[in-house]
């Protein structure tokens, strides 16, 4: 059953909204050195509950707001899932360099959600 792993917040400023997150919830935010802005987000140690994010700075294209993103085991499958079921795909299947591939979709009030399949060979093709 796929889980949320990673959650997003939207910023016009990533170093504005980094510090105010360090400031008020002690979060480590570290600039991730990869083919888009992106700030990735710790909230706490590995063993306790809870879930890590990022920061980015929305691109065209991009659906904005905060994203929560579930991890599944066959993006493709879970793609065909959401249309089936009256959703829809709102950015579409992409590497994310070392990490894994990524799809947004929508459900069907219009809700935002990523959806991740972890893969370090992704995008090194």
């Amino acid at each position: 059953m796929p889980r949320p792993v990673h959650f997003e917040i939207p910023a016009k400023n990533p170093e504005k909204v980094s510090a105010f997150y360090r400031d008020v919830f002690g979060w480590q935010i570290e600039k991730w050195e990869g083919p888009v802005e992106y700030w990735n987000v710790v909230t706490g140690a590995n063993d306790t509950p809870g879930v890590n994010g990022g920061i980015y700075t929305p691109q065209e294209g991009h659906p904005g707001g905060t994203i929560n993103t579930l991890d599944v085991d066959n993006l493709d499958a879970y793609i065909t899932k959401v249309t089936a079921n009256g959703g829809k795909i709102v950015v579409p299947k992409m590497p994310i360099p070392t990490v894994g591939w990524v799809a947004y979709g929508a459900d069907v009030e219009g809700n935002v959600f990523g959806m991740l399949q972890m893969d370090e060979a992704a995008g090194t093709e």
